[in-house]
């Protein structure tokens, strides 16, 4: 298995399927994160990883070996996300972002919250999905990479092709819209 991502890249170019598998196997669990915070579905966030290492594969030889291979994908991964949340625009959605957030963060503290904690989580929850869900889908992504995935403007907006400025405002308007929907939560 090659250690580095430029080494598995050349090796896949050249048709070694077990290099492309250790790429796969490197950035399948960041793919799915992006991926299920920007749908809010487990099982949209597989289709998405599904047709970002496709995509992936069929591009690698647009591939530039002076880029990241890290970055290249999550743009792809960002694209197929995009895509599917508009194509599946009038169906009901599923499981918010947050969830996986709690779940990841109950498993690591492994602490049994109170009923009135839960409710509360829930209730937060829900608000956090309805205005995750009133963004547009640049202003959605923006405002995953940047607050979820702690991305920089000048990643975001390489990853989502974008000027810097147009970046900065998708961020912006995002966090805008989102502080007044969290509002009710916030202590003064």
């Amino acid at each position: 298995m090659p250690h580095t991502d430029a080494a598995a890249v050349a090796l896949a170019r050249d048709g070694d399927s077990e290099a492309f598998r250790s790429l796969v196997e490197r950035h399948s669990c960041a793919v799915y994160r992006l991926a299920h915070r920007m749908t809010g579905n487990p099982h949209d966030a597989e289709d998405v990883v599904q047709e970002t290492f496709l995509r992936a594969y069929r591009q690698l030889g647009r591939f530039e070996s002076r880029a990241n291979f890290g970055t290249w994908l999550h743009r792809i991964a960002v694209n197929c996300s995009i895509d599917l949340i508009r194509s599946r625009r009038h169906q009901e959605s599923g499981a918010d972002a947050a969830d996986l957030e709690y779940f990841e963060a109950a498993a690591e503290d492994r602490v049994d919250p109170s009923p009135e904690r839960l409710m509360l989580s829930t209730e937060v929850q829900e608000r956090v999905g309805a205005a995750m869900a009133s963004l547009s889908d640049m202003e959605r992504a923006a405002f995953v990479l940047r607050h979820f995935e702690g991305q920089s403007i000048e990643e975001i907006s390489r990853a989502l092709g974008l000027k810097a400025n147009a970046a900065k405002h998708s961020v912006f308007r995002a966090v805008r819209k989102m502080r007044l929907a969290l509002e009710p939560f916030v202590e003064s």
